[in-house]
């Protein structure tokens, strides 16, 4: 169980790192709104995050 843990951990570090290298530093604060939003079970720091995130790769898929 630690070691399936640490794995999920180090991906979201890695997740984190790569979308705040392709969306700066909006995307870091997207991707902390959602998490504290899921965290908390808060709906709006949840959809802030996720409107944040679809508004900053909407231009990169097209």
């Amino acid at each position: 169980m630690p070691l399936i843990a640490l794995l999920l951990a180090g991906l979201a570090i890695a997740l984190e790192e790569v979308i705040q290298w392709q969306f700066g530093a909006m995307g870091l604060v997207a991707v902390a709104l959602l998490t504290v939003g899921i965290k908390a079970k808060n709906t709006a720091c949840l959809s802030i995050g996720a409107v944040v995130l679809v508004l900053l790769v909407q231009p990169v898929l097209g």
